[in-house]
């Protein structure tokens, strides 16, 4: 009742509103009619139905406008009655389970039997997720104690995931709740890259560093009057300040690629020109390892599109790893050659070596940052761990693969397989 009195109230003041604002309309609409009825004499009805047409032409449009937001309110209103809470679920993308007061489940959504399988209807939720961190969060719901909740949950099988759980209840007095989880598993994975990357990056540079700082120390004691020893601790200096800045190089290198993701298009490489521009810049290396590089090149223009300092990055570095940890092998094979495997043609470049070959647990995941097959001889070699990472990088922005065979003993094989347009 006090309902409808305060409708009432609320039209009555806009009609008067509605009044207020088309005073000086009706008023120059009385005037007009009192003049005609006034000079041509008609009836005193019309000129009171005339006012009485006055008068509703200026309360009708706050009435029609009413009927009009009432009109949009009951479609929105019959919308939503429509929509089911399983059609409310089922839109949710994340895996959402609804319980009842004694911890059952009246509903999931595909996403949670997705992820979690064997829940139905019926089921105890207590029984489904054990986990203590599980249990309280339910207990504090139900118990009512809190109204809503959040918790970190993993789920071990089918496989390891982490889940970011929240509880709250449905609408009031429905006895009816809700669990929606969130995926937190790719972030975790990310988190703990960043945390290993930063972990590495600081090892790497703090052997070097310790390095420099020791013989700094002995050159203001003990070896400050050794010509000989000082000249030998130098050198060693050179070197590791060498080895920090090709380490840091790379990283900035990473961090460019990592920041610029998608190639730009239209541009166009001659893979011959540069490959033989790598084994021209590397030639020193190669005569200081006794490597011999041979060409074996098909005919024809050979081009693809991409980057060449990129491209010639990538090769760089692949022939510089073929010389170093290849040298037992005396010889390297760069060939160059078209490609019909796959959905498209293309072009693959192998650097082949005949060292002492790659074990094949390590080939996975080689081209991981910091990670090394032999940690002292990659140190010796002076690698920093982040050669291949920057590989698979340029090449992910080519749309390129890089595959890799190996046999202990009869040396690898680096494939570039690259895309013909």
């Amino acid at each position: 009742m006090a309902d409808l009195d305060t409708e009432q109230r609320g039209i009555t003041q806009t009609m008067a509103a509605r009044l207020w604002n088309s005073r000086w309309l009706l008023a120059a609409g009385v005037v007009a009619v009192v003049a005609v009825y006034a000079l041509a004499g008609i009836s005193a009805y019309i000129v009171l139905a005339a006012l009485l047409l006055l008068l509703a032409a200026a309360i009708l449009p706050a009435a029609g406008a009413r009927q009009s937001t009432g009109s949009g309110a009951a479609i929105e209103a019959t919308g939503l009655q429509r929509l089911s809470g399983e059609y409310l679920a089922a839109a949710v993308a994340d895996p959402l389970i609804i319980f009842d007061r004694a911890a059952t489940i009246v509903h999931a959504n595909a996403a949670a039997f997705a992820a979690f399988g064997g829940i139905a209807p019926g089921m105890s939720l207590s029984l489904k997720f054990r986990a203590p961190e599980m249990q309280a969060l339910l207990d504090g719901v139900l118990s009512g104690d809190v109204a809503s909740d959040v918790v970190d949950y993993m789920e071990k099988l089918p496989v390891e995931r982490a889940y970011r759980v929240s509880v709250s209840s449905v609408g009031h007095a429905t006895d009816l709740y809700v669990l929606v989880f969130k995926d937190q598993s790719e972030t975790r994975r990310i988190d703990r890259m960043r945390a290993d990357f930063i972990a590495n990056a600081s090892h790497e540079l703090r052997t070097p560093l310790a390095s420099i700082a020791g013989f700094i120390e002995t050159l203001r004691g003990p070896a400050r009057n050794d010509a000989a020893a000082r000249d030998q601790f130098l050198q060693i200096m050179q070197s590791q300040t060498g080895r920090m800045a090709r380490l840091i190089d790379d990283l900035l290198s990473l961090s460019r690629l990592e920041m610029k993701p998608y190639l730009k298009p239209g541009t166009e490489v001659d893979l011959r020109q540069t490959v033989d521009s790598v084994i021209d810049s590397l030639g020193p290396l190669a005569s200081e390892n006794a490597v011999a590089i041979e060409r074996r090149y098909a005919d024809g223009p050979l081009h693809v599109p991409g980057d060449r300092d990129e491209l010639f990055q990538v090769f760089e570095n692949l022939l510089e790893n073929a010389c170093k940890y290849g040298q037992s092998g005396g010889r390297v094979v760069v060939s160059i050659a078209h490609s019909d495997a796959g959905p498209e043609p293309g072009i693959d470049v192998t650097i082949r070596d005949f060292g002492p070959g790659i074990p094949e647990e390590h080939i996975p995941r080689i081209t991981e940052r910091f990670y090394r097959v032999d940690v002292e001889t990659s140190r010796t070699q002076k690698g920093t761990g982040l050669g291949l990472s920057i590989v698979k990088h340029i090449l992910t922005r080519h749309n390129a693969r890089l595959s890799i065979k190996s046999e202990v003993g009869n040396g690898a094989a680096f494939s570039v397989h690259l895309p013909a347009h």
